[in-house]
């Protein structure tokens, strides 16, 4: 992978580093996490290769392969007690960072609503099936408040949103948004494991979660009542409160 993150940060330098990882709808969708926690980490938000209009990867590019530059880059900066916080396909990429991270870099990792599994009898939905109707009916609890009818966006910013879809399956694979090898690598993830997810997601069910979690030595699993797909947007509140006392129990320092 030749194109790397571009990477915003925030908060005090010394800090404890909380990388948050995005999913499909780009950084602005975890925005509010990493704005959370700079109020005393340092909080890390990257953009993906491909996202925001970013150039894409010159050649073949994959999940793992991600997870491996952003390993890169906590090493390259002298990062340690990292806590990764990743929503959705940012779960994904958390999960590969922790199963591949031999230098123990990270100390927590948080997967909110994440893919990446393959889960017995609970499929990912073809989320590039739906139209914008149907991305607001299966990801959001309260599909109203959310839905946002595509003849009110602005052509630029509908381009950058068609971009972000085509670099989610350029990255993904498809449809499936999994690997079949990767949840058998998460046995061997030592690093305490907080799994959230939306009781209404309709994209990835709480049962996919529940598996997710299961799949880890040091997990525990939590539902936020009244959310899909993203509970960090839709009940920030309680989704917060789950995140602030996980860093507590987690931190080295």
């Amino acid at each position: 992978m030749t194109s790397q993150p571009t990477l915003t940060a925030s908060g005090p330098a010394n800090g404890r580093p909380v990388l948050v990882l995005h999913g499909g709808g780009g950084p602005l969708t975890v925005a509010p996490v990493a704005a959370h926690f700079a109020a005393g980490a340092l909080a890390l938000l990257p953009t993906h290769p491909g996202w925001n209009g970013t150039p894409r990867p010159d050649g073949p590019a994959t999940v793992g392969g991600l997870a491996a530059a952003y390993l890169g880059l906590l090493r390259e900066r002298g990062l340690s007690d990292v806590l990764v916080i990743g929503s959705s396909l940012g779960g994904w990429i958390g999960a590969e960072m922790a199963a591949a991270d031999t230098e123990g870099l990270i100390s927590g990792l948080v997967l909110v609503n994440a893919v990446g599994i393959e889960a017995d009898g609970e499929p990912v939905r073809d989320f590039f099936a739906l139209d914008a109707r149907g991305v607001a009916e299966h990801a959001y609890h309260d599909s109203e408040r959310f839905y946002v009818d595509p003849a009110t966006v602005p052509a630029e910013r509908l381009a950058v949103m068609r971009g972000n879809m085509e670099a989610l399956r350029f990255l993904s694979g498809g449809p499936a948004m999994s690997d079949p090898g990767l949840r058998p690598r998460l046995a061997a993830v030592t690093v305490p494991t907080l799994v959230v997810w939306g009781e209404s997601d309709g994209i990835v069910t709480p049962a996919y979660g529940r598996q997710y979690a299961a799949s880890f030595p040091d997990a525990r699993f939590a539902v936020v009542p009244e959310a899909g797909h993203l509970p960090h947007l839709e009940q920030p509140e309680q989704t917060f409160a789950l995140l602030d006392a996980f860093a507590a129990q987690t931190a080295r320092r």
